[in-house]
């Protein structure tokens, strides 16, 4: 619970400090409040409390899901320094609405209540509607808050209507609740605890852009600003999983049977759109929404395999992705900034081209390594985290024994190998412009740790077994 109250506290106090006239401190003192509340996340390592009536549990995954959260909101505060020289932007409000996305994404982490999963939801879907129509500039920036508006306030409605029908059917909100009346089936299990769920995935699959719920994706992704995607396609997507995980592995587990083949059907469709339209995709930015909605697909896996092995496959996977993820944005932020090469997709929307990325290895060896690294892992080719993140995820089916959900896995990723090896090529094989990319040595140093830490997971993957 520490964490969402200083968290709290953080985002006002950011708030105040933009009336300062010099925004310089704003970056420090927010990485300085991540770290804070980073730190305050485990020092209730090893115990289980209940907060706020019961409806809010910290435990060792608890702990271990947030500090991943917390973690990837740092690289990207890290990557964020071009706010401060931008006179047009307000990063005062951008870091706050950033601490208290925060703060809705360690409620969904912890909930024990389903109240308390619906106002973390809201908080942090709230913040990121406004951050994605941040540049009010940019048409397509507006154009992707509306959306995500519309669609995220559409889906919201499906998800407490299905929350009401399980409370319908069960007589309680919590999870405990629920799971006694799913495995008691004696007097048979009410219509409205199948329909209910059914309504709840929805909203929820909605969060993590699984299909057929992704079609705000890329469009969403392409339009708001660069370091706000790479928030969103990780601190909301590990959030939207860990509440996808609390939720199937405590209250469902009696009606495994009944949402298996639902997850594993979704998992199926997802992966192959995710796939398969990146490949057609000529902008990087909307390639990387693709592949969102493709390791949306990988981690369904887990959920549709839900067994002994699926806590740490989903955990590791996350952490893996996020690191990935974030490194690929944050060499996108400067290229686009300083080289600014555009390219219209055959979607129609503007984004950054694989031209862009040109001789950039040749050019800065930092930039392509960690580039070259960030697409590997995402890839899942060995010595890197994502290795040993998809091998684990397709331990799970194999522990169930669906073997048809592994081979549409593996064959969607050898597709996706086909794309990601896109940008490494244009790197190392293709001539470029002539200028050198600058790089602030900040900036070089979070680079390098998100690199390092993908390699180190890659070549020691039991890093984090046995932590929970």
């Amino acid at each position: 619970m520490l964490p969402i109250v200083l968290l709290s506290v953080f985002g006002i106090v950011l708030l105040f400090l933009g009336f300062l006239k010099s925004k310089a401190i704003l970056l420090p003192a927010t990485l300085l409040f991540l770290l804070v509340a980073g730190a305050a996340n485990f020092l209730d390592w090893n115990k289980t409390y209940l907060y706020f009536g019961d409806m809010l549990r910290t435990d060792n995954l608890t702990m271990v899901f947030t500090a991943i959260i917390l973690g990837s909101a740092f690289l990207v505060v890290a990557l964020s320094g071009s706010f401060i020289e931008d006179e047009e932007a307000q990063p005062a409000e951008y870091y706050g609405l950033i601490m208290f996305a925060l703060v809705g994404a360690v409620m969904m982490v912890g909930f024990q209540n389903l109240i308390m999963l619906f106002v973390g939801v809201e908080i942090l879907s709230v913040a990121m509607y406004v951050l994605t129509g941040s540049d009010k500039r940019n048409l397509r920036s507006n154009e992707a808050a509306l959306k995500y508006f519309l669609m995220g306030a559409f889906t919201t409605g499906i998800m407490l209507f299905g929350m009401a029908l399980l409370y319908g059917a069960t007589g309680s909100f919590t999870l405990a609740g629920i799971a006694a009346y799913a495995v008691n089936p004696q007097t048979g299990l009410s219509l409205l605890l199948y329909v209910g769920l059914l309504m709840l995935l929805i909203g929820l699959l909605f969060k993590v852009s699984a299909a057929p719920f992704h079609f705000w994706t890329p469009d969403v992704y392409d339009g708001a600003p660069t370091v706000f995607t790479a928030f969103m396609s990780t601190v909301v997507k590990t959030a939207g999983f860990a509440a996808l995980f609390r939720l199937l592995s405590i209250s469902f587990v009696g009606v495994y049977e009944f949402w298996w083949v639902i997850m594993a059907v979704i998992t199926a469709i997802t992966l192959v759109i995710g796939n398969v339209t990146a490949v057609y995709q000529n902008s990087f930015k909307r390639m990387m929404a693709y592949s969102s909605i493709s390791h949306a697909g990988y981690l369904l896996i887990g959920l549709a395999s839900l067994g002994a092995q699926t806590k740490q496959a989903i955990v590791f996977y996350s952490l893996a992705y996020s690191v990935a993820t974030i490194s690929a944005f944050g060499v996108l932020l400067l290229v686009a900034q300083q080289r600014g090469t555009q390219t219209i997709s055959r979607e129609g929307a503007t984004g950054e081209s694989f031209d862009s990325f040109n001789g950039l290895a040749r050019q800065n060896p930092l930039l392509g390594f960690a580039m070259a690294v960030s697409m590997l892992s995402l890839a899942g080719i060995p010595l890197t985290a994502g290795f040993w993140g998809k091998f684990y995820m397709f331990s799970t089916a194999v522990e169930r024994g669906q073997i048809w959900l592994l081979v549409v896995a593996v064959l969607m990723s050898a597709i996706g190998i086909y794309y990601y090896f896109r940008v490494i090529i244009a790197m190392y094989f293709r001539d470029g412009v002539i200028e050198p990319i600058r790089v602030a040595p900040f900036y070089q140093y979070v680079l390098l740790a998100a690199t390092i830490l993908t390699i180190g997971l890659g070549i020691a993957p039991g890093l984090l077994q046995g932590l929970f």
